[in-house]
Parts: structure tokens; sequence; C-alpha cells
């Protein structure tokens, strides 16, 4: 009675829930007691067929995961070129597939997954001819013939159809409860988490793999969010391959097709915006503890992090490489939720000494556009 009364709740959860078991009745009345019985025999077999290829495909990547980071370590290798944009995607992802641990085993697990399913697609068309065959023409007066035979295999199909929708529906909340133990601040797990039919199908699949999913599933998430990072500066390593190690070559070399101050500046910020991450440790040590790490534009461009100081000081240096006068401009800056603090960013003259200066800010370029930004000026307060 729990169970129904959860489940008269009109809530999302509990709706698809019923949808599901409904549309298999539907079918199953449909199809009758043979058809019914057959397709529930297929979801239970399919069930089957993807744990074995699950744990199959784990078994394979874990094998061959090492041997595959040997052999591209031994035959990959970046050309010494300018490379094409395809050129790039090429060699983020095969350099990434060679060193990330995390990400390879993940292509190879999907490879080797897709493959056993697809030849294990082969197996249900052999079991639905071996059925069929077993079922010899005139050896059984069909049911609906029968008085009342229709009706009875309607309603015995029903039964199955109802089973076979109970199936489905349990897949559902499943997959709902590890999305929701994976990630229980994500989109729409507070609403899945009001459901009282899922409440109640939770407290029995904790025992079973909550313990699991609350200690592995954090890790796995950081893991997974860490080798995504990877990646993408992986990314920005094969683009700035050719990039000289020395600041002033390497805003020539940024700056080399613009022929405007406002390219040259527009193409220099797009680099550090993109290139330089926050360096969120040095900043919670010094508002925690009080510690300042100093470093000049050199330690900033070397190990691409920095705070918005740094940034806007190495922006300087490349901008004044780059034949283009600069200001590293202190003030205070405001998040546009209450929150405001130190901050630091640059403007550059554009139109020679006469010309414009305009205000961009690197630190922030993730956040949004803030070269020469409107309403720059209300979120940028200047030291007085």
């Amino acid at each position: 009675m729990e169970w129904i009364r959860a489940g008269t709740v009109w809530e999302p959860v509990s709706l698809i829930v019923l949808l599901l078991l409904l549309g298999s009745l539907l079918q199953g009345m449909r199809r009758g007691a043979s058809g019914s019985a057959r397709r529930l025999f297929f979801f239970v077999w399919d069930g089957i067929l993807i744990i074995i290829c699950l744990v199959l495909a784990g078994q394979i990547a874990g094998s061959l995961s090492p041997r595959a980071a040997d052999w591209l370590s031994a035959h990959v290798e970046i050309p010494q070129r300018e490379l094409s944009a395809t050129s790039q995607a090429w060699y983020t992802f095969i350099t990434s597939l060679r060193d990330f641990a995390l990400l390879r085993y993940g292509i190879l697990f999907l490879a080797a997954y897709l493959l056993l399913r697809f030849v294990a697609s082969f197996l249900s068309p052999l079991l639905e001819t071996l059925f069929a065959s077993r079922q010899r023409p005139g050896r059984h007066e069909s049911i609906e013939r029968l008085p009342g035979g229709g009706a009875a295999s309607r309603a015995a199909g029903a039964v199955f159809g109802t089973v076979h929708g109970a199936g489905r529906a349990f897949v559902f909340v499943a997959a709902l409860f590890i999305y929701v133990s994976l990630s229980p601040n994500g989109i729409g797990s507070g609403l899945i988490q009001q459901s009282p039919l899922y409440m109640k199908a939770s407290a029995v699949l904790e025992p079973v793999a909550g313990d699991m999913l609350a200690d592995r599933g954090p890790v796995l998430a950081e893991a997974v969010q860490a080798e995504f990072q990877n990646v993408l500066q992986r990314k920005y390593e094969i683009v700035d391959y050719n990039i000289p190690a020395g600041i002033e070559q390497a805003a020539l070399q940024i700056t080399k097709d613009k022929t405007t101050e406002e390219e040259k500046a527009r193409a220099l910020y797009d680099w550090l915006g993109s290139r330089i991450a926050y360096d969120w440790d040095k900043a919670d040590n010094y508002v925690e503890n009080g510690i300042w790490k100093e470093q000049n534009p050199q330690d900033t461009f070397d190990t691409r992090k920095g705070v918005c100081i740094d940034v806007a000081r190495l922006y300087a240096v490349m901008a004044r490489a780059s034949g283009l006068e600069v200001k590293v401009v202190t003030g205070t800056g405001l998040d546009g939720r209450g929150g405001s603090g130190p901050h630091a960013w640059n403007e550059v003259q554009i139109g020679g000494k006469n010309g414009t200066w305009i205000p961009l800010d690197a630190t922030w370029a993730s956040s949004g556009d803030w070269f020469n930004s409107p309403g720059f000026e209300a979120t940028h307060i200047l030291a007085t």
C-alpha cells in the first residue's frame, strides 16, 4: 500500500513510471500471451547481454590500455611545422589518448562494448529462429479460436506486459538513482528527490549500490572533470606548439597576422584569456593565511597560472612587445551578485598617441567578453 500511495502522488517520476506500465500493459493485450511472453523473455535476455558485455568490455579495456599507451608513445610525435586546424584537432586527440589514462580507458571501453554488442546482436535472431522452429503448425489449436480464448490470451498478455513494464520502470528509476548519486546538485536532482516513489525505490537500491556510488561516484566525477580539463589544456598546447618560449617572441608570433592596434590587442586578450588558468590556491593562501606568492610575468607565462595582477602584468609585457601602449590598472571588481574584491586589468591605447584608451580584462575572459565591453566601468571600479 505504501508503494501504491507513493505512486499515486502526481509528479514527473511517478507519471513516467505510470506511462511505462500502461504502455506495456496495452502492448501486452495487443500482442496476446505468446507475443508478450516472447517480448518479456527478450527484454530479460537483452539485460543479461548488456551486463555481460559491460563486464567483458571493462576487462578488455583494462588489458589493452597499457599496451595502447606504449604503442602510441612509440609512434606518435607532433611534427615540427605549422599545423592546420584539422591536424591540431587530430594531435590533440591522439596525444591525449596517449597521455591520459582515464580518457584512454574510456575510449577503449566504449569501443569494446560497441563491438561486443554488435556481435551479441546476432544472437537474438538466432533465438527467434529457434523459437519459431519449435512451434509446429497444427500441434495446438490457436487459443484465439477457442471459446473465450481471445480474451484469455489478451489477459495473459496484459500480465506479461505489466511485468515487462515493471522491468522498464525499474531500469528508469535505477538510472535516476545513479544520476542523483553521482550528481546530487545536478540539474533536476532536487526535483527527482522530491518524488515519493523515487524515495521508496532508492531505499531499496541504497543497500545494493548506494555505498559504492557514494564512495566512488564523487571521485569518478572529479577524475572525469580533471581529465576533461587536461584535454582542453592539451588542445592549447598543440595550438601553441610553435609559440616561442620567450614572452616577446611569443607576442610577436601571436600578433604576426594582425594589422591594426585593436586586432593585436584582441589577439593577445584571446590568447591570455584561454591559456592562463586562475591560480585559486595562490588566491586562497593569501585570503586565508595572508601569504602572498610573488611572481614575475615570465613565471606566469611559464606556469600558465596566475591571479588578476599576474595576468595583467603579463598582458602588458606582451602588448608592449607588439608595439602597443598599455597600462596595468588596479581597483575593485564587482561580480554582479553583491560580491567585490581587489582586482587588476589593462587599458590599451588605440589610434596612436592621441587615440582612445580601451579597457580589457583577460582574467575574466572565461566568463564572457571583457574586451572593451559595454558596461565595463560598472563592474571595474578604478582605485582612487
